[in-house]
């Protein structure tokens, strides 16, 4: 054990903080066009060691980031999105998650794959290369990609969650370990000129918080 290291704030500053991230991440969006401008990997990587210090069960840092920029790589891994995304627009998907996804504009071509700069793979680890098991895992792996999302956000970079289903084939693309499931894809780039998204209203801290 340590000594935590821990400032206290007093509490104008506290409050001027949080609005400030608020008011910060409330304009973070999901982006589908991307302009294909290269970007400053040096931050991304920064970024990704952010989210590397994320919490997670019994201290096992479950995760794996896959930094992709080669061309054929990307090019590959939107083959295999797309052939599960048609499998999933084509008949696997119930009618009302089809209802519910048409305000959005998304079908299964996702040519931001290969036209954003980069994508990050995020794999979870049920397990070390040694074989010590991992706890907690989707827990875990779930914080960090959060973590990743705002401060590639605050970095000033636009980003997308993508999770076509299965997704068996991003850990054989990118040669990854059995005990390595692919958990998120986030393409990574700067925001296409005159891109558009979705009008949408989030809940109010009213609807999502219960106080007892």
């Amino acid at each position: 054990m340590i000594p935590l290291e821990f400032r206290r704030l007093p509490e104008s500053k506290m409050r001027a903080q949080v609005q400030q991230l608020f008011e910060q991440l409330a304009q973070r969006r999901t982006v589908r066009h991307f302009s294909p401008e290269p970007i400053p990997l040096e931050v991304v990587r920064q970024a990704i060691h952010v989210a590397a210090q994320a919490p997670s069960g019994a201290n096992k840092q479950p995760w794996t980031f896959v930094l992709v920029t080669d061309p054929e790589l990307k090019r590959r891994i939107r083959e295999g999105a797309e052939a599960e995304e048609r499998a999933f627009y084509g008949g696997r998907a119930s009618r009302e998650w089809l209802e519910d996804l048409a305000a959005l504009g998304t079908d299964a071509d996702k040519p931001f794959l290969e036209i954003a700069p980069a994508l990050i793979a995020v794999f979870a680890q049920s397990r070390s290369a040694g074989g010590r098991k991992h706890y907690y895992v989707k827990e875990s792996v779930g914080i960090a990609c959060g973590m990743l999302l705002a401060t590639l956000h605050l970095a000033g970079l636009a980003t997308l969650t993508h999770t076509p289903s299965p997704m068996e084939f991003l850990g054989k693309i990118l040669g990854r370990p059995s005990y390595e499931k692919p958990f998120l894809l986030i393409p990574v780039g700067y925001p296409a000129h005159g891109c558009q998204v979705p009008d949408l209203n989030r809940k109010r801290l009213e609807e999502v918080l219960v106080e007892r």
